[in-house]
């Protein structure tokens, strides 16, 4: 299957159920609705310096006091005026805000002047220095979106807006079982077993697009096991590394088969990293639909899978409005190598005149990826220096 199709394919899921969350809770969701605004914002017109809210042009009579933020302050009489503070709400009356360094108050008489220098429509004028009501919103605007990721920006508007909780979609349940016999989890290879690399890579890269991780197992190579394994899982996606492909310890294929799971991509044109999948699990005994993608055992190939199938489920799963987000198009500092046939994943670095490839791009090498900005989608043969391409983001801290 061509590399756009596999992920098209796993765009198609249907995004989890929609649940409520206090706003510090509902961080890494994405909205389930648009979010409206439930009050003008401001909500009243508010002082934006230090200074003396006047009414009408002056010299203004000084009146005694100082409005403060939260404090509910008297009317002002046109041609009066009182110290404000920033962020606090103007005077039923005043027209406008003299900031501090523009004014003088005249000890013989407690008169206020303008020294702006300004015109008096330039100066202490109608709005000035005013934040007036509504306007970043009304009540009853939107927002944002459906789908947008809540953020500490997106929960700092929900709460001036007027909300305490959000609907949410809520977050995929990801498991992720590592299959293979020669795997070690602790010290140097040693004795023909290598070291599990993706064990530890994976796990954060999930919880960065948006899931929940709830289960991590290194599972031996073992076919009652692995069909065991998937058939009890009540994760809404199980993540599998290694046995994708037809070796003779290769059991992903008879596992699902098995349980009567149906493959919606099995193999993709794309280098590293071909033998990957996709499959919906049978449902679990509460009725919740179930996922499985299936990536190769070799490191940056299960990257190339994560970003192929992973990527787009996932938010999809999640409910965001970008399921998968667009690669970003820059130019080929450097001819960009690729496959004869196949789309390839190529580690690359900025450099001054757009991307350049990274040594040790193998399907077994981390080390090219450890330092890369991004993943190169580089089409069947290659790309020419100073041409087009598309990057892809890695994970990053």
């Amino acid at each position: 299957m061509a590399w756009e199709q596999a992920r098209a394919r796993a765009r198609a899921a249907q995004p989890l159920p929609v649940v409520t969350r206090a706003l510090d809770a509902a961080l890494g969701h994405a909205l389930a609705g648009p979010l409206t605004a439930l009050t003008d914002l401001p909500p009243f017109d508010t002082s934006a310096m230090d200074g003396w809210a006047v009414a009408g042009p002056g010299p203004w009579r000084l009146r005694d006091g100082r409005v403060l933020a939260g404090g509910r302050p008297e009317p002002l009489g046109h041609g009066t005026a009182v110290a404000i503070a920033t962020g606090a709400r103007l005077p039923t009356g005043a027209s406008g805000v003299l900031r501090t360094e523009h004014g003088e108050t005249r000890t013989d008489d407690g008169m206020l002047l303008d020294r702006s220098g300004r015109p008096a429509a330039g100066g202490a004028g109608p709005g000035r220095d005013v934040r007036a009501r509504g306007q970043e919103c009304r009540a009853g605007d939107t927002l944002l979106p459906a789908g947008t990721a809540v953020t500490p920006a997106v929960v700092g508007l929900a709460a001036a807006a007027g909300y305490d909780r959000l609907a949410v979609h809520r977050r995929p349940h990801v498991e992720l079982l590592v299959l293979d016999d020669e795997l070690l989890e602790s010290g140097p290879p040693r004795d023909g077993r290598v070291r599990d690399a993706l064990g530890p890579l994976l796990p954060p890269w999930l919880a960065r697009l948006g899931a929940e991780v709830t289960g991590r197992r290194l599972l031996a190579d073992d076919f009652g096991r692995l069909r065991d394994a998937l058939r009890d899982s009540a994760a809404d996606v199980v993540v599998t590394t290694g046995s994708t492909a037809a070796g003779p310890v290769d059991h992903l294929h008879a596992a699902l088969g098995d349980l009567g799971a149906r493959l919606l991509v099995d193999s993709v044109a794309v280098r590293p990293g071909h033998p990957m999948l996709l499959a919906e699990l049978p449902p679990s005994p509460d009725g919740r639909s179930r996922h499985l993608v299936g990536l190769p055992g070799n490191p940056l190939a299960a990257v190339a899978g994560t970003v192929t199938l992973a990527v787009p489920l996932l938010r999809r799963l999640g409910g965001h409005t970008d399921p998968d987000p667009a690669p970003y198009r820059t130019t080929a500092a450097e001819a960009l190598p690729g496959h004869a046939h196949d789309t390839r994943l190529l580690p690359v670095r900025r450099v001054a005149r757009g991307v350049a490839p990274l040594p040790f791009g193998g399907p077994a090498m981390l080390r090219g990826l450890a330092v890369a900005d991004g993943l190169a989608v580089v089409p069947p043969g290659g790309v020419p220096a100073g041409a087009d391409v598309e990057v892809l983001d890695v994970p990053g801290p």
